[in-house]
C-alpha cells in the first residue's frame, strides 16, 4: 500500500517568554548538498514566509563556512529557534501507487539521491517528486540543556555545541523523512555518528585505553574502524532492491510463502513499545530472504540482522549491509576494543527500539534438528536490558519450514565428513543456478518471550553474579528454542520420510504408505500439533504427490514394473530423508522414550514398576540430552505422564497390577515410534561406545574419524539397521555426552575402561529394546500377535 502524501511543512512560529511574538524569526538549518538543493530550500523559505514574519536566518550545515556561521550564531547569547530543512527526492510513482524503486530505475543513479544534473531535471519536469521536509524545531536553550545532559560540560565550547545542534537537526530530519517515506523505511542513517558522539562511548574508550596501556587516540581509531566494519548502513533504495533480489531467489524455488498475517501484526504491534529480536530457525540460505520479503510486503522495516563476516563478499555484502545486515566476526574473544564497539552498537539499537534478527543456533542445522543455542549476541542484548537500555526486550521465536530445500545435498556431504563449501561470488552463482521448484515455505511464530518477565526488572545497581546470570541466560535461550520447536509445523515431506525410514530398506506402495501415516496423523490430531498442510495425506492422491516430489529430488526411488508402484528411500539418501524427518522428530521423542521405559521394568515387582518406569525414562532422557531440548526433571515427568495418559487413561493401573502385561501396554501405543525416532541416535552412540571400548584416545578429530569408519563397517555388515546413524553431527553430540561422563580420559586406566564398558552395555540394552519395539510395529503391520 502506498504511503499517503504528506502535507506541506508550515513556517515555524517563534515566541518570546510569556507567549508574545518574538522579534527574531527562526534560524533555518539547511541540510542541503549542492546549489540545487540550497536553491529549492531558499525558494521555499521565501514562498512560505508570512507577511508579518520577523527577520529570519538560514545556515547551511554542510562545509566549514556553515559550521563557522552556526558557531557564531550560537555565541550571540539569545535564544533562537532552530528549524531544520531538507529536500527529499521521491522516486517515480508506480502503477500500484507506491514509490518503490526497481533495478532499471537505478541505471542512472539512485532516484532518492540524484546528482546535480538529475536534480535540475526532476525539479523542472517532475516537481511533484521534490518534497521539502521540516524537522521538529527546537530553541537553543532546549538544545543546550540536551547537550549538557548528554555530557557537554564546557558551556563555553561553542564548537562542541554547534556539532551537537547540527547532529540533532539531522536526527529531527531523519524522523520527519521516515514519516514521509513510510514505516517500511524506518531505519537509522546516522548510527555511527550518534554512537561516536555519545559521552558513554567516549568514556568507555578512554577507560579501555588505560586498561590496555594504549593511547586513547589509537583505541578510538580502532573503534572507528570496527564500527565501520560492523554497522549496517541503510538505504531506502537498497531496501527496495534487496526485496526484489530476495523475492526473485525464493520465488524461483517455491510456489508460495505462507504465514499468519494476524500473528505478524500482533508481533509488529509490540515493536511500538519494546525492541523486538527475531530468532528464526536456520535451515536454508533462503531463511533471511523469506523473512525479509514477509516484512517488506507488510510495510514493515527490515530488521538489523547479524550476519557472519564470511557472507561479506562482493556483491552480496555491500548490498545487504545497506538493507539491514551487520557483519560480525566469528571470533573476537581477545579483542577488547571490538567487543566494546559491538556492545555499544547493540545498546544503541535496543535503546532506539530497532528490531534485531539473528539465528540462535549460530549456523544452519545439518541434521534437520534445532541446534543447541549460542549465547553470544543474546548475552549482549540481555546485558543492555539489565543496564536499563529498555524496559523490556521481546524475543520472537520463529520456525521456518520448507517442503524441501536445495541445501540438503551439501548437508549430507558434510554429515559424511565432507568440508563445508566456502561462501564466495562463485558460490552465490552456483546457488542461483541450482534453484528449482521445492514446494512452499511456511513461517510460523512461536509465543514471544518477554525478557522482563523471565529475568525480572532491571537493576543497574545490583552487584553482578556471573554464575546466576549465566544460568538465567541459558534458561532464556532454552525457552526460545523450545518455543521454536513448538511452532514448527508438520509437513507432508517430514511425515512421509518419517514413515519410510520407519520400515528400513523395505519398499511401500502408496496404499501401504497411507496406512503407515494413519497412526502418525491420528497422533498429530490428538496432540493438536501444528501443520495445516498434512491433512491431504489422508488421501492416496496426497500421499502419491508427496512421494513423487521426493522422487524428483532423488530422495525416494520407485519400482513400477510389478502390480503397483512401490517406493523406498534411495541408495545413499537416508541422511537426506532423515534431515526432513528430523525437522519434526521432537514431537515424537517423549512417546518413544515411554516405549523404551515400559520395556525396562517388565521384571520389576508390580509395586515398584512405576518407580522403574520413571528411572528408565530418565536414563534414556539423560542419554539424549545433547540431541533434544528436554524440560526440567519434574516438568519432563509431567509431560511423560500426560503422554501416557493420551495413549491409555488407565496406564498406571495396568503398570501396577500384579498380572499387568507391561509389554502388552507398550505394544498398544499408537504410533510405535522408538525405532524411527531414537534408533539413529542410540545406534550412533553405540558405535562411539565400541570405539571407546577399543581403547581410543582423547583426540576428538581422531575419534570422529574412527566412528565414521566403524559406522561404515557396521552398515555393510548390517550390525546397525539405520544408515543415518553414521552421521558426523550425531557422533559430535555423542562425544559431548561422553565427555560429560568422563569417558574420553582421566583417572585410572582400569576405572576408565570400566566406565566405558558400562556405557556400551547401557546402549546395547537400549538398542535391544528398540529392536523389540520395531518387532511390535512390524507384527502390527502384517497382523501378527507378538
Amino acid at each position: 500500500m502506498a504511503a499517503p502524501e504528506p502535507t506541506a511543512p508550515q513556517w515555524p512560529r517563534t515566541q518570546a517568554p510569556g507567549g508574545a511574538s518574538a522579534d527574531t524569526g527562526p534560524v533555518f538549518l539547511l541540510d542541503a548538498e549542492g546549489r540545487v538543493e540550497r536553491g529549492i530550500l531558499e525558494r521555499w523559505i521565501q514562498a512560505a514566509k508570512p507577511e508579518d514574519a520577523p527577520r529570519h536566518d538560514a545556515i547551511a550545515l554542510e562545509g566549514g563556512a556553515g559550521r563557522a556561521r552556526l558557531e557564531a550564531r550560537i555565541a550571540q547569547g539569545d535564544d533562537p529557534l532552530f528549524a531544520p530543512l531538507r529536500v527529499t527526492w521521491l522516486p517515480k510513482r508506480r502503477a500500484d501507487g507506491s514509490r518503490r524503486v526497481g533495478w532499471r530505475a537505478v541505471l542512472l543513479g539512485d532516484p532518492r539521491d540524484p546528482g546535480p544534473l538529475r536534480q535540475r531535471l526532476v525539479a523542472r519536469l517532475a516537481p511533484e517528486r521534490v518534497q521539502v521536509v521540516a524537522g521538529e524545531p527546537a530553541p537553543l536553550s532546549e538544545l543546550r540543556a540536551r547537550w549538557r545532559e548528554a555530557g557537554g560540560l564546557d558551556l563555553d565550547a561553542q564548537a562542541g555545541l554547534a556539532d551537537f545542534v547540527a547532529r540533532q537537526a539531522r536526527l529531527a530530519l531523519e524522523r520527519a523523512e521516515r514519516r514521509l517515506r513510510g514505516n517500511r523505511y524506518k531505519v537509522p542513517r546516522l548510527v555511527r555518528e550518534d554512537i561516536v558522539a555519545r559521552p558513554a562511548f567516549r568514556g568507555a574508550v578512554a577507560r579501555l585505553a588505560g586498561e590496555l596501556g594504549r593511547s586513547e587516540a589509537r583505541v578510538m581509531r580502532d573503534a572507528h574502524r570496527y564500527l565501520r566494519e560492523i554497522a549496517a548502513a541503510h538505504s531506502p533504495t537498497m531496501i527496495d532492491l534487496t526485496d526484489q533480489l530476495f523475492r526473485a531467489m525464493w520465488t524461483r524455488s517455491y510456489r508460495r510463502l505462507r504465514y499468519d498475517r494476524a500473528a505478524l501484526e500482533a508481533v509488529a504491534a509490540q515493536s511500538e513499545r519494546h525492541p523486538l529480536v527475531f530468532l528464526p530457525s536456520h535451515r536454508s540460505n533462503l531463511d533471511h530472504p523469506a523473512l525479509y520479503s514477509m516484512l517488506f510486503e507488510n510495510g514493515l522495516p527490515p530488521t538489523h540482522t547479524a550476519g557472519g563476516i564470511n557472507m561479506n563478499f562482493f556483491p552480496l555484502g555491500p548490498l545487504v549491509r545497506r538493507s539491514g545486515v551487520f557483519f560480525i566476526r566469528r571470533t573476537f574473544r581477545d579483542n577488547e576494543v571490538y567487543k566494546l564497539v559491538l556492545r555499544h552498537y547493540l545498546d544503541y539499537l535496543v535503546e532506539k527500539r530497532f528490531s534485531l534478527e539473528w539465528y540462535i543456533e549460530g549456523g544452519r542445522s545439518r541434521s534437520g534438528k534445532l541446534l543447541p543455542p549460542r549465547f553470544g549476541l543474546l548475552a549482549y542484548v540481555v546485558d543492555a536490558y539489565r543496564r536499563g537500555k529498555s524496559e523490556d526486550v521481546v524475543l520472537v521465536p520463529i520456525s521456518i519450514a520448507y517442503d524441501q530445500i536445495q541445501d540438503v545435498g551439501d548437508y549430507v556431504s558434510e554429515q559424511r565428513g565432507g568440508a563445508k563449501q566456502r561462501e564466495s561470488f562463485r558460490w552465490l552463482v552456483r546457488l542461483f543456478r541450482g534453484l528449482r521448484r521445492f514446494g512452499e515455505i511456511e513461517v510460523c511464530f512461536g509465543e514471544p518471550v518477554s525478557v522482563a518477565k523471565m529475568l525480572g526488572p532491571p537493576d543497574p545497581t545490583a552487584p553482578p553474579d556471573p554464575d546466576e546470570e549465566e544460568l538465567r541466560l541459558q534458561k532464556l535461550a532454552f525457552e526460545v528454542c523450545v518455543r521454536i520447536n513448538r511452532a514448527t509445523p508438520l509437513t507432508p515431506t517430514s511425515l512421509v520420510t518419517l514413515a519410510l525410514l520407519g520400515v528400513g530398506d523395505r519398499a511401500l506402495s502408496v496404499g501401504e504408505t497411507t496406512e503407515a501415516l494413519d497412526d502418525l496423523l491420528d497422533y498429530a490430531e490428538r496432540r493438536a500439533l501444528p501443520g495445516n498442510g498434512v491433512q491431504g495425506l489422508r488421501q492416496r492422491d496426497g500421499v502419491e504427490a508427496t512421494l513423487r516430489e521426493l522422487e524428483r529430488s532423488g530422495v525416494v526411488t520407485s519400482y513400477e514394473g510389478g502390480r503397483e508402484a512401490v517406493f523406498r528411500i534411495g541408495d545413499e539418501q537416508h541422511l537426506a530423508a532423515a534431515y526432513y524427518r528430523n525437522t519434526v522428530i521432537h514431537f515424537f521423542v517423549t512417546t518413544a522414550i515411554a516405549e523404551l521405559a515400559l520395556l525396562g521394568p517388565a521384571d520389576a515387582p508390580p509395586s515398584r514398576r512405576g518407580e522403574a518406569f520413571v528411572r528408565e525414562a530418565l536414563a534414556v532422557r539423560d542419554l539424549l540430552k545433547f540431541e533434544f531440548f528436554f524440560p526440567e526433571r519434574e516438568d519432563f515427568l509431567h509431560e511423560l505422564r500426560q503422554e501416557m495418559h493420551l495413549h491409555d487413561r488407565g496406564w498406571e493401573a495396568t503398570l501396577a497390577a500384579p498380572d499387568g502385561e507391561v509389554a502388552a501396554l507398550a505394544r498398544s501405543l499408537r504410533p510405535l515410534a522408538a525405532h524411527f525416532v531414537l534408533r539413529p541416535f542410540l545406534e550412533a552412540y553405540r558405535i562411539l561406545a565400541d570405539v571407546l571400548v577399543e581403547g581410543a584416545g582423547e583426540d576428538r578429530a581422531a575419534l570422529l574419524e574412527r566412528c565414521m569408519a566403524l559406522g561404515q563397517q557396521y552398515t555393510l555388515q548390517r550390525r546397525i539397521r539405520s544408515a543415518e546413524s553414521v552421521s558426523k553431527s550425531t557422533f559430535e553430540s555423542g562425544l559431548r555426552l561422553a565427555a560429560g561422563r568422563e569417558l574420553l580420559g582421566g583417572g585410572a586406566p582400569e576405572a576408565l575402561a570400566a566406565r566405558r564398558a558400562a556405557f556400551a552395555a547401557e546402549l546395547a540394552r537400549a538398542v535391544r529394546r528398540i529392536d523389540a519395539v520395531e518387532a511390535f510395529a512390524a507384527a502390527r503391520h502384517v497382523g501378527i500377535e507378538v
